[in-house]
């Protein structure tokens, strides 16, 4: 039986201090879907994942952000962990994936700290998201409709609060990533 993502290629932009199951959860789920993942990074070889606090397993790197073509996923994924999004967010080139993301509309799941980069990228502006809680205030400064809840879904933006909600989050990521592009992503971005 094909899986509702067969012949779909999805994007996880992540860097060194991802969170691990933020990142191997989603990847899992869409695999298990069809979908093609590949791991995009600032920088080639592999980059290191965390346990809250601790280091855990490195992930290879399948493109560099250099080589990165956004026309050529139909998808995006941002795990979380603070470093990981904090450090993209101070890289032109993953805000400007991003933003390629947000303005044509295609789908985008974001957990816990992941909707940071969102911000810089235009992603924010007049959404309903979640975040982790410390997110809450910056989301809000951006425009967003901040909510505590599991999972919100905003026309093709899937957002979670932490590793606890990946059931949810797993779920309808693979619900809006077989729905495909949502316009009203290319509105709150101009």
């Amino acid at each position: 039986m094909a899986g509702k993502l067969e012949k779909k290629t999805v994007a996880v932009l992540a860097t060194d201090g991802f969170e691990q199951v933020e990142l191997t959860e989603p990847v899992k789920a869409l695999r298990n879907e069809g979908a093609e993942v590949r791991i995009v990074a600032p920088q080639g070889g592999q980059i290191q994942g965390w346990n809250h606090h601790d280091k855990a397993d490195r992930v290879d790197v399948d493109v560099t952000l250099d080589q990165a073509d956004p026309g050529s996923f139909d998808a995006l994924v941002l795990p979380g962990g603070v470093i990981n999004p904090d450090a993209l967010r101070l890289e032109p080139k993953a805000i400007d994936f991003v933003r390629s993301f947000v303005q044509s509309g295609k789908p985008i799941a974001a957990i816990c700290h992941g909707p940071w980069t969102l911000i810089d990228a235009g992603g924010a502006k007049g959404k309903r998201m979640t975040s982790w809680p410390s997110l809450k205030a910056d989301l809000g400064n951006a425009g967003a409709n901040w909510e505590d809840s599991e999972v919100v879904t905003d026309q093709g933006l899937v957002t979670s609060r932490k590793p606890d909600d990946l059931p949810a989050f797993c779920r309808k990521m693979v619900e809006e990533f077989a729905e495909g592009r949502h316009g009203a992503h290319r509105h709150a971005a101009e």
